[in-house]
């Protein structure tokens, strides 16, 4: 059995789909996490992706697992030849799935660091019912016990544009919900009530920061012709499409200008 017949026998082991699907997942993957940590935004969640890798990852462990058996078995390694072939497929494996847990892992951090940094911005994000403005009297009642955690937004769980996953909203709130608590035992407490929320845009500003959207990024483009976006601001009345970028260039351009390019998978980020 030469190396070729050994790294077939992997791929056919290992995927849960064909190797082709495998490789293209693996690709994809590594293209959300360069993008993922170049950008100061939180990218939408890959949800089908990822359960596609986690799953792969629990079959390669399954599968390293009964060949570390099989090569400590006495009675079927007694040809050396066997046993070589076995030990390299296990290396191959190993190798292999630490390359992805580490593109994973990687990749939570990295959201988990924007989460903690924007908290309140996200959490307003994917709680659309959050501004809705109460009556006179409850207004004014609420007003005299208000503490800082009861600005603290409950997420919508069936929003269907968050950015976020199921346990990324579940962390974010309560993330922000101690962190509210604390701020309000350490100073807020002692605040009038009206100056305790975290969420305050009194005299048109607003506490809440959100991640900024005019830095620059490194784009490849991937299609024919991609135009970029010129949003509104910096003495531009309207959004406008500027100068177009032709397959295979790579610029230097505002992620607000690229956004939508980057989403429909016209470019890719460096």
């Amino acid at each position: 059995m030469d190396i070729d017949d050994i790294l077939a026998s992997v791929d056919r082991d290992a995927n849960i789909q064909t190797p082709e699907s495998a490789t293209l997942d693996s690709q994809l993957l590594t293209r959300f996490w360069v993008a993922e940590r170049a950008v100061s935004e939180l990218l939408p969640w890959p949800a089908s992706l990822m359960d596609r890798m986690m799953e792969r990852v629990r079959r390669q462990i399954e599968a390293i697992e009964d060949l570390a058996a099989s090569s400590a078995d006495p009675i079927s390694t007694t040809n050396n030849t066997n046993n070589a072939t076995l030990n390299l497929k296990l290396s191959i494996l190993q190798t292999d799935l630490a390359r992805t847990q580490y593109l994973i892992r990687s990749l939570l951090r990295q959201r988990l660091a924007k989460l903690t940094k924007h908290s309140m911005h996200y959490l307003l994000l994917i709680s659309p019912n959050h501004n809705s403005q109460p009556t006179q009297s409850s207004q004014s009642s609420q007003t005299q016990q208000q503490q800082p955690e009861d600005s603290v937004p409950t997420p919508d769980d069936m929003s269907s544009t968050s950015p976020l996953s199921p346990q990324e909203t579940s962390f974010i709130h309560a993330h922000q919900t101690l962190l509210a608590r604390h701020h309000g035992s350490s100073f807020l407490g002692a605040f009038p009530p009206q100056l305790r929320r975290l969420d305050d845009n009194a005299g048109g500003t607003s506490m809440v920061q959100g991640p900024e959207g005019k830095e620059a990024v490194f784009v490849r483009c991937l299609v024919d012709e991609v135009g970029v976006v010129v949003p509104p601001g910096d003495g531009v009345e309207e959004e406008m499409v500027g100068t177009g970028m032709r397959m295979g260039d790579v610029w230097v351009v505002r992620w607000e200008g690229v956004k939508g390019a980057w989403e429909r998978g016209e470019v890719e980020v460096l």
